[in-house]
């Protein structure tokens, strides 16, 4: 017999119907004349209950074999519970079991954790109910991605992981190299010969597909990449990984505008089928976790986004009856604090701010005609601060060629950039979403590390 999910198990499963499950154990309890034991196997917050009987085979034998984390396959019939907390259980009529746990040294007990000792136990803490839906969470945002830009036509392009160029000049980058690094090559200058490494040339892990993007925009119109990115930031925090995940969507023949219409439509189109595809974990995470995720979720969904330009932004921070630790002037960037004043308390939505001073933003971001400004945007998100950033690209290949000598760029590394300007240039725009902070945002989670599998952060790369 094929096994089932026991998800669709709970959901659907009736009386008298012949099931075979696999997962793992989470409870067990003996009684006198029979035991139970909750079997989970990933697909649901919500575990099985199995009965079992003194007639099942090895019955005193199993007993001892079944302890929490163990892994097992029960074929049995469905049954009303007669019992709380369930609609149907197992009658075990069979049962193996492929691997034993030492209910001495498991590290998961019935106990609650803390978030801190799970990440010293990687490799296990997505059996626990909280990381379990965390991960379902993740899992239907991701296909609510794929499926949001296929429907709209969009290509999936695949963005290289290593790079000779930095995207958004930062400079945190890490350097990809395949020297032996007790014996460097170095030139006259005592620096690294990189013509000799195996690019020829100094390498890096990408901080974003956005360049190449727009190239394959250049000729498919509309795309996107959902991959990998990394970043050599020494940052401790909440709020930062080191290898994070991007969506960053490119759309030729488009303008700022657009751009910001695209970026609402879809925040609103995630959230919407998160909250169809995970009621269980998202209604977990409004009682475990964070009593706001479900009216955030609405806020999102239900409300149109805010938009104002930078210059409004900076006038309305200074009215605020209230002291920023940033200075708010214009020309400096947005923190935290005063993106999160805009969303949470003074519109109590969504804002998208735009026409960003040029000093703060990009070299790829399009000149505006004040010359100061540049057309660029950000959608900022109650209790987060930023969630997206984009922009419209710079077209124009004179302006352009500018800029990058403005932000002292290297015009001989992004010699294919700039061909684009030269070989039918229209305008086009995009953004980028860090996945982890979406992901988190949905959730209520407090620290980003716990809202991917293997978490790389500084000075840890376990698992």
């Amino acid at each position: 017999m094929a096994t089932q999910r026991i998800a669709d198990i709970l959901k659907n499963g009736q009386p008298d119907e012949s099931v075979t499950i696999q997962g793992w154990v989470r409870t067990k309890r003996e009684l006198k004349n029979f035991a139970f034991m909750e079997v989970n196997d990933g697909s649901s917050m919500a575990s099985l209950q199995v009965v079992l009987n003194p007639q099942l085979p090895n019955y005193d034998d199993l007993l001892k074999k079944i302890n929490t984390g163990a892994s097992v396959e029960v074929t049995g019939v469905l049954v009303a519970s007669q019992g709380k907390g369930q609609r149907i259980e197992v009658q075990a009529n069979h049962l193996k079991v492929y691997g034993e746990s030492d209910p001495e040294t498991y590290p998961l007990q019935k106990k609650r954790h803390s978030f801190e000792f799970l990440r010293t136990i990687g490799h296990l803490r997505s059996r626990t109910n909280t990381l379990g839906a965390v991960f379902r969470v993740r899992n239907a945002a991701s296909n609510a991605i794929h499926q949001f830009f296929q429907k709209k036509g969009f290509l999936w392009i695949h963005t290289p992981l290593i790079t000779a160029s930095d995207c958004e000049g930062a400079g945190e980058l890490f350097t990809v190299t395949n020297f032996d690094l007790k014996n460097l090559p170095r030139l006259d200058t005592d620096e690294i010969d990189f013509e000799q490494d195996f690019f020829g040339k100094q390498a890096y892990l990408t901080v974003s597909g956005q360049l190449e993007a727009e190239v394959m925009a250049m000729s498919f119109k509309n795309v996107y990449t959902f991959g990998p990115t990394f970043r050599a930031e020494n940052s401790n925090t909440s709020r930062h990984l080191a290898e994070f995940w991007m969506v960053e969507p490119e759309i030729a023949f488009c303008d700022l505008q657009g751009d910001m219409d695209l970026a609402e439509e879809f925040l609103k189109y995630i959230f919407q089928y998160v909250l169809e595809n995970c009621a269980e974990d998202m209604e977990f995470f409004n009682q475990r976790i964070d009593n706001t995720v479900l009216a955030t979720a609405d806020n999102i969904i239900n409300n149109d986004f805010e938009r104002i330009t930078y210059t409004e932004a900076i006038a309305l921070l200074e009215k605020a009856d209230r002291k920023f630790e940033f200075p708010v002037e214009w020309g400096a960037d947005l923190q935290s604090e005063h993106e999160r004043y805009l969303a949470e308390e003074l519109f109590k939505k969504p804002v998208i701010v735009r026409d960003y001073p040029k000093g703060i933003k990009a070299f790829y971001m399009r000149l505006n005609d004040d010359d100061k400004t540049v057309a660029a945007m950000d959608v900022l998100a109650p209790k987060i601060g930023e969630i997206i950033g984009g922009s419209q690209r710079e077209e124009r290949l004179d302006i352009l060629e500018k800029r990058i000598q403005e932000t002292e760029m290297s015009p001989e590394d992004l010699w294919w950039y700039l061909d684009l300007r030269r070989y039918g240039t229209v305008s086009h725009a995009g953004f980028g979403l860090g996945f982890e902070r979406l992901v988190q945002f949905m959730t209520g989670m407090g620290n980003i590390r716990d809202v991917i599998p293997f978490p790389r952060t500084p000075l840890s790369a376990e698992f």
